[in-house]
């Protein structure tokens, strides 16, 4: 496949690590890590599994708070119900999407559907935080959420799909309303195809692999394993060797660098120390709000 731009130089290749979240949930994750806080507009990465629940046994994120950021969750197997104290409700299935604008302040839960809780089986899926600009941090919370069918779908010659959820990949664009510009698509990419990818001059670029192997302009990447382009003009390469066999699949994300300082404290983000102990206030007094019980939530 010929390039239309010269590519983008790696700035460096991350390998995700383990660790366990929510209500004790496994997670493979690129960042933040010791050496690796941000990737600025994104605050966190995070891999849901693949994990199959016997019955009985599967778990999620009970109640709990965020303000300052969006959160992306996008599902590959299982499902997920979403509640939150907006009143925002929805059943996450493969390849779906939610896509939690926290703003001023929202308590959401993310549990396994009754089904799967009662009966197991298998969950996977990404969890992306995206930060807000200092100016939107405030903004009222909002929550779009859909499903596989809604997403833009588009194919290459040599069989490979994309799938966007935001921003725009090879013509298509995904149905999420992002508030600061972001792309967000996933790839699965043939046994000895291509695709090109070219995101906006001076935007974050990465590539993040969770299944086979691929070679993102021209450095090897596993399983595992994530890219970082520089944040240079040119196009993103993805190329899957026909002797890998089964192909590979990979993350695009792409985003506008924001440049504010951070300050970041569990389930909040905000631009300082005091912004982040009125975020704990609030949420102690009650004015993030609660989740309606199950009988009475819309």
């Amino acid at each position: 496949m010929s390039t239309s731009l010269q590519t983008r130089p790696v700035a460096g290749v991350v390998t995700a690590h383990r660790q366990t979240e929510g209500g004790g949930f496994i997670v493979r994750r690129p960042f933040p890590s010791a050496s690796l806080e941000q990737i600025d507009p994104f605050l966190l990465l995070d891999e849901m599994g693949p994990t199959d629940y016997a019955p009985g046994k599967a778990v999620g994120a009970p109640d709990h708070p965020h303000r300052g950021f969006e959160t992306v969750t996008y599902l590959l197997d299982g499902a997920m119900e979403h509640r939150d104290s907006t009143g925002g409700h929805g059943v996450i299935v493969p390849g779906g999407v939610q896509w939690m604008t926290a703003g001023s302040g929202v308590v959401h839960s993310e549990m396994p559907t009754t089904e799967i809780q009662l009966n197991g089986g298998r969950v996977h899926g990404f969890q992306l935080w995206v930060n807000l600009r200092a100016a939107d941090k405030m903004i009222r919370p909002r929550y779009q959420g859909f499903g596989p069918d809604e997403l833009a779908t588009t194919s290459t010659a040599g069989g490979s799909t994309v799938r966007v959820v935001a921003g725009e990949v090879g013509g298509a664009t995904g149905p999420v309303e992002s508030t600061s510009p972001v792309t967000y698509a996933h790839v699965t990419v043939a046994p000895g195809d291509s695709i090109e990818w070219t995101p906006a001059d001076g935007h974050t670029a990465l590539v993040h692999v969770f299944g086979g192997t691929v070679w993102v302009n021209d450095v090897e990447v596993v399983d595992g394993q994530m890219v970082v382009l520089e944040r240079s003009a040119g196009s993103v390469v993805v190329r899957s060797d026909a002797g890998k066999g089964t192909g590979a699949e990979v993350l695009l994300l792409g985003g506008q660098p924001l440049g504010e300082p951070i300050a970041r404290y569990g389930p909040f983000v905000m631009n300082t120390r005091d912004e982040i102990e009125q975020a704990f206030d609030d949420y102690s007094a009650g004015r993030l709000g609660s989740i309606a019980p199950l009988d009475n939530a819309g």
